[in-house]
Parts: C-alpha cells; structure tokens; sequence
C-alpha cells in the first residue's frame, strides 16, 4: 500500500462540512481484498480490537487495504479523545488507486493518525508489534499541543452553533469569523478591536487596581517589593496574612495565598521570581474565589472557582489520591485542557505542610486535603456554575471595572464570602 497526494479540506469540501485529510492510496492486486491476506485481519483486531467492522467496498465487493486505512486513521483520533466520526474510501477510475477521507478536529493530528494507522497496517501485514498506547499518547500529546485553549474553543463552538463559518489563521489562538469585508477576528479571547491599551492595563495588576480603585471598585490593599525583605515590611505594613504574587503574570503562576510568617513570604517570593521579576504583596482576602465573565454590558456568567483539593479515604496517601484524581480524562497537563492535573510543587508542598501532612501521608476518611490555596483552573483547580447566584449589584460592580480597564471581553475576579 502506497499513500500519496495527502491534503487537508480545511472547509466544507465534497465530501462532507467536516474538516479533512484526504489522500490518495494505492493498493497492490493482494491487497484489493484483505480476506486474501491470510491472517491479517485477526493480526490487525490484535493490534488495535477497537477497529470497526470492515463492509465490502463498491464493485470489488470485499473489503481493500484503503479501507483498512481508513478505519484505522478514524479510530485512532476517536480513541485518543477527539471528536471525529466521518470517513470514507472510495475507487476511482484506474484499478487499485482509492482516494480517503479522514475526518480530523485538529489538521496536525489527522495527518499524524494516517501516517501511524499506515504503520499500524504494515505491521499487521510483517506479523510485527505495534505500540498501540504509545500512537494514542503520541496523538493526545499533539492535540494538547495544538488544540484551540478552552475559551477560544468555546467563542468558535458558540459560533459554530449559529452557523458562522470560522478559520484558524495560526498555530496560535488567532482566529476569524466570516468572510469578505464583514470578517472579524479574535486573538484568545479579545478580540479585533480590544485595545492594546486595555490589555496592557489587564496585565499590569498595580495600575488596574488604582483604576480600579478610582472607579469605587473594592480592591485590596498592597504594593510591589523589591526583594525578601522589602517584602516583609510591606506585609508588616498591610497587615497579614498576605498575597504574593508576580506583578503582571496569569493563571495563578507563582501566587502564594494566606502567608502568615516570614518564612511562608520568603518562600512565596522566591517562587513569584520564578516567574516575574516585580513582585506584588497585598492583603489577604478570606473567601470563595469567584470568575464573572463580562460580554460587554453584560456581566453573562459566573463560577465558583474550588482550590485543587482531594478527599481522604483512610487507606491512600496524598500523593495516590492526587494521581487518582489526575486520571479524570478532562485534566490535561496545559492549560489547552478545560482542566488541569494537580502538580506537586513547592507551594503544594507548603499548603500541605500547613495542615499537618507530607506527601505520603495518608488522610482520614471524609478530610479534605487542599494542595494550593489559589482556586485557578490552570493550576488544578475546578469551577461551578453560580450564574443564577450573583447578586445584580455585584454584577454591576463587575461591568464596571471591565469597563474602566476598556475590555469588550473580560473576565473579573471576585473574592467574596458568598453572592
């Protein structure tokens, strides 16, 4: 079998409104018919059981080696977690020579499941092993990579749903809508006419909170440290307990909550340095982390975001408990993945130590263990939902300091005891 002429049907195309690779295979006189091939198919099923059943293909009336390749590109990315389920093998004119539809989600992940289910085929046909969890590894790790992020994932769902055709313009997370004179972009979640002034406000944590502040909107109090020690005397100065954090960093990187001693700020700066180099202390706000996403005048949702915690059962320790729960298919080790794996770090380390236990130890039935204080997703934390919760005066306070920043798109957070 012979693969060639491989392309990507990056719209709607012949075959289907699906996004595909497409290629043309060539397959020798033997391989016209599988059930000529003694042994193979039951080599094959060996290899991968979760290959669908093979049908007899138009006027060769048995099932040829394209099929097979077809099959197996397509339950690859099923098996791996993407969600595609449109394939298809059809003759041409000239004997032997098939052209193959593969659905894929994402290009680069497509093309990779032909090229290993053509391995997977040669392999059948050598009697030769085939490393089945190693491929779907390979192509879960490639879909992480190159998958669109959670909330870009979700602008262009919402767009698909209305029927608003879309194109991916990079690697990255730049994005447009439409066609002709009527187009528009999004970069992530901002969009083609969010500011570049906004958005350098959003990541400089200082200056939003003075225009935050100037707006009547609560903000704690803080200021940003030169070393350790400046450090120290801020907290002394604010009052602890307090917040370390880098200065204008994301995703809750390098943010130590609820430091009481001077020992807990040193380590928390030094793990903020990791990431930035202006440090930011601030007061310590005791209560439920809160996102509100504001869509223009709108604040549209809210979630109440939980630190990254396991339960205790009496029998495993911490660290048996946080793999268990790093099992859930949902947790990925980016931030592309709607949630992310629980990660033994320093500051996990230290949450632990703050409540009496190491990482081999083994908590008591029905005991939360909390491994970080900060509730981010992207550090393995999880959301839930309390839109209907929010009061409509909170609401308003959210609107507005997503308009004092100027972002059409913003997500604001809230730490309050409760909605």
């Amino acid at each position: 079998m012979e693969v060639s002429r491989v392309r990507a049907l990056r719209g709607p195309n012949l075959w289907s409104h699906d996004t595909a690779v497409e290629a043309i295979v060539s397959c020798t006189a033997q391989e016209l018919d599988i059930a000529q091939l003694p042994g193979f198919e039951a080599r094959l099923r060996s290899l991968f059981p979760q290959l669908s059943p093979l049908q007899p293909l138009g006027n060769y009336n048995a099932a040829p080696m394209a099929q097979v390749l077809e099959l197996a590109a397509l339950g690859l990315q099923a098996q791996a977690g993407c969600p595609v389920t449109f394939s298809r093998t059809t003759p041409t004119l000239e004997t032997g020579i098939f052209q193959v539809v593969v659905e894929y989600s994402e290009e680069a992940v497509g093309r990779l499941a032909l090229e290993l289910a053509q391995k997977m085929c040669q392999a059948a046909l050598d009697d030769a092993p085939f490393d089945l969890a190693g491929a779907l590894h390979q192509l879960q790790e490639l879909d992480e990579d190159v998958r669109l992020g959670p909330s870009t994932g979700a602008i262009v769902n919402a767009a698909v749903a209305r029927n608003i055709p879309f194109r991916r313009l990079t690697e990255g997370s730049l994005v447009t809508f439409g066609w002709g004179s009527k187009q528009r972009k999004i970069q992530a979640a901002e969009m083609d006419g969010t500011s570049a002034i906004a958005e350098a406000i959003a990541q400089d944590k200082e200056l939003t909170k003075k225009l935050l502040d100037s707006a009547g909107v609560p903000v704690p109090q803080g200021r940003v440290v030169i070393d350790a020690d400046d450090a120290w005397a801020a907290a002394c100065e604010i009052g602890l307990p307090v917040v370390v954090k880098p200065k204008d960093g994301n995703q809750g990187k390098g943010v130590t909550v609820n430091v009481t001693t001077r020992e807990q700020l040193t380590a928390g700066f030094i793990a903020a340095q990791e990431f930035r180099d202006d440090i930011l202390v601030e007061r310590y706000l005791p209560g439920h982390d809160f996102r509100l996403l504001v869509i223009g005048n709108k604040m549209v949702a809210a979630a109440r975001r939980d630190p990254p915690q396991v339960v205790g059962d009496g029998q495993h320790t911490v660290r048996q408990l946080v793999e268990q729960v790093n099992l859930d298919p949902r947790r990925g080790s980016g931030h592309a993945t709607s949630l992310t794996k629980i990660r033994f770090d320093d500051i996990a380390l230290a949450s632990l130590a703050k409540q009496g236990y190491v990482a081999e130890s083994v908590p008591p039935v029905g005991q939360r263990v909390i491994l970080r204080n900060n509730a981010n997703l992207s550090t393995g934390g999880s959301a839930t939902d309390v839109t209907v919760d929010v009061h409509p005066e909170v609401a308003a306070r959210a609107v507005a300091a997503a308009h004092m920043v100027g972002l059409d798109i913003c997500g604001v957070d809230v730490v309050s005891e409760a909605f």
